[in-house]
């Protein structure tokens, strides 16, 4: 195992409060957050749009909470139940000074830029008046490594694809590991967050790749992180356990949305 952090911390860092933001920070100019129908058919999720715009639809707070601040589901910790319970449809469309409105992504489901976070922090702290504060503790991370095999990975075959890694069918990486037009950090993010824990990228390895390995069996396996784990060492790599800092958005108060 090995130690990146040897004794055990915990230590709040700075930018405590969401509303501490100053009025320079940006802000979406046209927002609309309300309760979503549940009998309408819905794509469920975030999605990015040519011209800056962002749309949120039948998503939990906690959800807009992981977008809006790149991170993972366990490192929230203090929400009432209903912000993981209850759905929201959210659109937002920023100012045409901005840097954003420029933008045009390929891809929908490609998530937002750093200041389209930003802009969606704003809306958690003006309409869900979201008050917050970080602390960092040590905690049980992996490291995603080379094992010292053979790379199954092979080039993206297509850049334009929707980067994604998941695995053949039923629950997440129950069966094997897939990914298309993945990056290694991309890679790691989504082991994060199916792990419950802190995966870093320590390949080294630079680029998109598809990759498969499908584990041993016809069924899904209910132990996914074992699957996960011989998995991943089947295309050469490794996840090897250790400790380290583990960043926890703490919710000091979050209340149901103002209207528009």
């Amino acid at each position: 195992m090995r130690i990146l952090h040897g004794a055990i911390f915990l230590a709040a860092i700075a930018s405590t409060l969401s509303g501490q933001q100053g009025d320079s920070a940006p802000k979406f100019d046209v927002v609309s957050v309300k309760p979503s129908d549940p009998n309408r058919n819905y794509s469920i999720g975030l999605f990015t749009y040519p011209g800056g715009r962002v749309e949120a639809t039948y998503v939990p707070v906690d959800y807009l909470i992981q977008q809006a601040f790149d991170i993972q589901p366990f490192q929230i910790t203090g929400e009432p139940r209903w912000a993981r319970e209850d759905r929201f449809d959210l659109v937002g469309k920023p100012p045409e000074s901005s840097a954003s409105s420029k933008s045009n992504p390929a891809i929908s489901k490609l998530p937002p830029n750093p200041e389209q976070r930003q802009m969606l922090q704003a809306v958690l702290a003006d309409r869900f008046g979201l008050h917050y504060h970080w602390e960092t503790k040590e905690g049980e991370i992996y490291l995603l490594v080379k094992n010292g095999k053979e790379l199954k990975l092979k080039p993206a075959k297509n850049k334009d694809d929707y980067p994604w890694a998941g695995g053949f069918s039923g629950p997440p990486f129950s069966n094997g590991v897939r990914g298309v037009n993945e990056s290694m950090a991309n890679f790691a993010e989504r082991l994060s967050g199916v792990l419950g824990r802190t995966v870093i990228d320590r390949t080294g390895i630079e680029g998109s790749f598809d990759f498969a390995f499908h584990y041993p069996g016809d069924e899904a396996n209910p132990n996914t992180g074992a699957v996960i784990l011989t998995s991943v060492q089947g295309l050469g790599l490794k996840l090897e356990p250790g400790k380290g800092p583990v960043k926890i958005l703490v919710i000091d108060r979050v209340e149901r949305p103002s209207g528009n």
